[in-house]
C-alpha cells in the first residue's frame, strides 16, 4: 500500500531576525505529501498549528496508543474519506513556551512569519490550491484568528478547543503565577530558572509559563520587565484592569462581530471542544457558537465527551471536512 511522504525542510526567516527573546531564525518546517503525490497536480493545502509548549513536528510523533498525523492522513486519504491534501506544520516555538500565531513586540512577528514566509516557501515548492488552517488549543486560537483576519489567504478553518472566553480559561492561573514570579524575584528571574531546570514539564510551572506567554502576546510593553505587562501586580496582587482590557481585545468571543463578514467568506468554519475541558474552554466555545448563530455566520459546532487532552482523534472529523471544502477536483 502506498504511503504519504514527510519532508523536513529548513526555513531561514528574515522577519524573525532580531526578535526580542533571541529565539532561532532558522526553523524546521514539516511538509506532508499525500500517497501518489504528483508534482504536476494541484492539491489543497492545510496549515497545522499546535498548542502551547508544542511545535509542528510533534504531530508526527509515534504514539502506540493512538495514531500519528502521517498515519492518520494516509488512512483518511487511502480510504477516500479525505481527498489528497498537502499539510504543512510550521515551528513557531518561543522562549515563553509557544505561540498564539500573532505578531508581538515582546516576541517577534510570528503572524508575518506564517503568512509572508511559511506560505510562500511551501507554495513555491509544490502546486497548491486553496488553503485551510487548523489547530488545537493555542493552535485552535491561531486558526480562528487567522481565518478572521485573512479570508483572502485562508478559505477554511478548524478550531479544536481553542483559547477563547479569556476570563474562564486564563484568570484561574493568575494567583499561582503571582506566587511563582514573586518567589523567583520577577518574571525575568523566573524564566531564567525555568530554562535552567532539567524538567521543564512540571505541572506546577504551567500556570506561570502560560500566563507569561499569553501576556507576551496580548499585552507587550517595552517599558516593563521582559517587555511584558502582566494583568496583576506581582508584589501586591492588585488587578490591573487596563492590561486585562488589552487581553480582551484578542478574545475571539469578544471580537467575532468585527470579523463576521470575513468568516462568511470561508468555505468551512469548524469549531469543537470537549465538554469536560479542564481549562474551561468549552464555555468560550459555547459563547462563540452562540455569537456566530446570532451573526448568522455558517459554521459547524460540535462538543464531544472528553477533556482537553489526547483528542487528536478529532482530526478525523476536521481534516476531511476542510479538505473536501477546499478540493476543486469535484
Amino acid at each position: 500500500m502506498a504511503h504519504g511522504d514527510v519532508r523536513i525542510e529548513r526555513l531561514e526567516s528574515t522577519v524573525l531576525r532580531g526578535n526580542p527573546m533571541g529565539d532561532p531564525t532558522s526553523r524546521n518546517l514539516a511538509i506532508y505529501l499525500p500517497p501518489g503525490y504528483d508534482p504536476a497536480r494541484r492539491y489543497p493545502v492545510l496549515y497545522g498549528l499546535v498548542g502551547y509548549t508544542g511545535t509542528g513536528r510533534m504531530l508526527l510523533n509515534i504514539d502506540p496508543l493512538s495514531e500519528d498525523l502521517q498515519a492518520r492522513l494516509d488512512r483518511l486519504i487511502l480510504t477516500k474519506l479525505c481527498p489528497p491534501v498537502i499539510v504543512a506544520l510550521p515551528d513557531c516555538f518561543t522562549r515563553v513556551g509557544g505561540s498564539q500565531y500573532i505578531n508581538s513586540l515582546a516576541l517577534g512577528r510570528y503572524e508575518d512569519y506564517l503568512l509572508q514566509e511559511v506560505l510562500p516557501f511551501v507554495e513555491t515548492k509544490h502546486r497548491c490550491g486553496r488553503r485551510g488552517i487548523w489547530g488545537k488549543s493555542s493552535g485552535g486560537y491561531g486558526s480562528i484568528i487567522q481565518g478572521m483576519r485573512h479570508p483572502e489567504v485562508f478559505s477554511a478553518l478548524a478550531c479544536h478547543s481553542g483559547d477563547m472566553g479569556f476570563e474562564y480559561c486564563y484568570m484561574g492561573d493568575f494567583p499561582k503565577a503571582m506566587d511563582s514570579f514573586q518567589k523567583a524575584g520577577g518574571t525575568a528571574a523566573w524564566l531564567k530558572e525555568f530554562w535552567a531546570q532539567p524538567n521543564r514539564r512540571r505541572s506546577e510551572d504551567f500556570a506561570a509559563l502560560n500566563t507569561l506567554g499569553m501576556a507576551a502576546h496580548y499585552s507587550p510593553e517595552p517599558s516593563e520587565e521582559l517587555g511584558i505587562a502582566l494583568p496583576f501586580d506581582i508584589q501586591t496582587g492588585a488587578f490591573r484592569d487596563d492590561v486585562w482590557q488589552r487581553w480582551l481585545r484578542h478574545d475571539p468571543v469578544r471580537i467575532v462581530a468585527q470579523h463576521a463578514d470575513a468568516l462568511r467568506q470561508l468555505a468551512a468554519v469548524f469549531i469543537d471542544c470537549g465538554s469536560k475541558d479542564q481549562f474551561n474552554l468549552h464555555w468560550g466555545a459555547r459563547a462563540l457558537h452562540a455569537a456566530l448563530e446570532v451573526l448568522r455566520v455558517p459554521h459547524i459546532y460540535e462538543e464531544f465527551d472528553d477533556t482537553h487532552s489526547n483528542i487528536s482523534y478529532r482530526y478525523d472529523r476536521s481534516i476531511p471536512l476542510l479538505a473536501n471544502a477546499l478540493d476543486d477536483s469535484h
